[in-house]
């Protein structure tokens, strides 16, 4: 039987066709299964907002990226926090290449003030059954015609008039920057502008019937479950999210961010600053003595770190500055305890004012205030007592301690000079007021010193 070419060719054709739609099936279904495989990071933030935690959650959701996650949840237990910390992590969020789902949760948690606010710029917002978000408000010591300090005259309204200014203004800020974010994502703006205006607050339920919300989840695997499919757009575009079933990976706190969670904590950078001031003054008061000055330095190096990164009053640190400079005047100045009193008044009020917002979880507490304050005053007054006694005992080094002493003559040479024994040791004496020197074995006092020569008298009129 004869072969046609023609079928041949036919025949090859179709199985280079053949090994081709599998080479591309193969590869079409290695995509899905790595999409599949995808892991999903989860990143818990509890507590209030700060530099701490904006740090942490930046540095995750980077990794994140690096890990090539398809999903990464924000899981936020938080009362608010820290302005700049809030909009460092906003910022995170908006630029991530890795979709973002906060999500309120477990079950008691809330989302309130700069929490309101993630919520809003997440790609996706979910929350547990018994939580609730809102209170968005801006809050700020100082801030607020309520919170105006009384006063009389001009002066006084001008200052309600200013503080009032400056509140609508930090409000008008806070108001637009939400409505911008759910616009940004769909979700109810009215509603998120109404939380920084009115510091209202929803339930789950009433959230997402709102649609200030997408979903409710019971926990983190439902809330996994439920967004298998979805679709998210991103900066990088857009992502069908593969959840259900996906390897979760829990990201935690490593030592750099629990490191600066303690010294941003505002009891403890006020502590730091005290150890740094006080161990720089007893090394300059003791030079060569190394340990107070280096440890001082290092604390106080932290401290001022510290308080860089937390909105403070320098009004209050300067007080604290002076407080701490009477305190340090009172162990030299003999100023019966005025310049002590002054410094412990002047450091208590500056510590309460250090700290300039009234966010939960970033003042100062009065009992730590009064703590440092009493064993300051306990340190510096004790001090002060030693040094007072000091002062009141006697000269025992040095020319004025010879004044007064009693030595033994040795022998004369002629009336007014000769040689004594004083201390032990063998004097050159002369006599006071031009009088004849006692003989020799007679005690004399000393009355004053020129060099190497003692000026004596006889000791009770003795004289030979």
């Amino acid at each position: 039987m004869k072969t046609n070419p023609l079928d041949v060719l036919r025949r090859r054709f179709g199985l280079v066709l053949h090994g081709v739609a599998l080479f591309l099936l193969t590869l079409c279904g290695g995509s899905f299964a790595g999409a599949a495989s995808a892991p999903v990071v989860v990143i818990a933030v509890t507590g209030a907002i700060g530099p701490a935690s904006a740090d942490f959650i930046v540095r995750s959701l980077g990794r994140a990226a690096d890990d090539h996650a398809q999903l990464a949840v924000l899981e936020l237990d938080t009362p608010g926090g820290l302005d700049l910390s809030m909009r460092s992590i906003i910022k995170a969020i908006l630029a991530s290449p890795v979709p973002v789902a906060a999500f309120i949760g477990p079950s008691g948690a809330r989302a309130a003030s700069a929490g309101t606010y993630i919520v809003y710029a997440s790609h996706i917002a979910a929350m547990a059954p018994g939580t609730n978000l809102g209170a968005a408000t801006p809050i700020q010591i100082g801030t607020g015609g309520g919170d105006a300090m009384p006063g009389t005259g001009a002066s006084a309204a001008s200052a309600v008039a200013a503080q009032s200014t400056e509140s609508r203004k930090q409000v008008h800020d806070a108001a637009a920057y939400i409505r911008g974010l759910a616009q940004m994502r769909g979700r109810n703006a009215d509603w998120a502008e109404r939380a920084v205006r009115e510091a209202v607050s929803l339930s789950a339920s009433e959230a997402l019937a709102q649609h200030v919300i997408d979903l409710t989840a019971a926990d983190v695997p439902d809330l996994l479950a439920r967004l298998d499919g979805r679709r998210v757009h991103t900066l990088s575009g857009d992502h069908v999210l593969a959840t259900k079933g996906a390897a979760i990976i829990t990201l935690q706190p490593d030592w750099r961010s629990r490191f600066l969670a303690t010294i941003t904590d505002p009891s403890v950078a006020l502590i730091l600053i005290m150890i740094g001031m006080y161990g720089l003054f007893f090394e300059f008061a003791n030079p060569g003595f190394m340990l107070p000055g280096v440890a001082g330095a290092i604390c106080l190096l932290i401290g001022l770190f510290a308080l860089q990164l937390l909105p403070i009053s320098f009004v209050g640190l300067g007080l604290i500055v002076l407080g701490i400079g009477f305190l340090v005047a009172e162990m030299f100045l003999p100023t019966f305890g005025t310049l002590g009193i002054g410094g412990i008044v002047a450091f208590a009020i500056g510590a309460l004012m250090l700290i300039d917002t009234d966010v939960p979880g970033f003042g100062i507490p009065v009992g730590v205030v009064a703590g440092i304050v009493i064993v300051t005053a306990l340190f510096i007054f004790s001090v002060s007592t030693f040094a007072l006694r000091a002062r009141r005992r006697p000269v025992v080094s040095g020319a004025e301690a010879m004044l007064g002493t009693v030595g033994v003559m040795l022998d004369a040479q002629g009336d007014d000079a000769g040689w004594a024994t004083v201390h032990g040791e063998r004097w050159r004496v002369r006599s006071a007021e031009s009088q004849a020197l006692p003989a020799r074995g007679a005690r004399v006092r000393v009355t004053a010193r020129h060099g190497l020569t003692l000026t004596v008298e006889p000791l009770n009129g003795e004289r030979q």
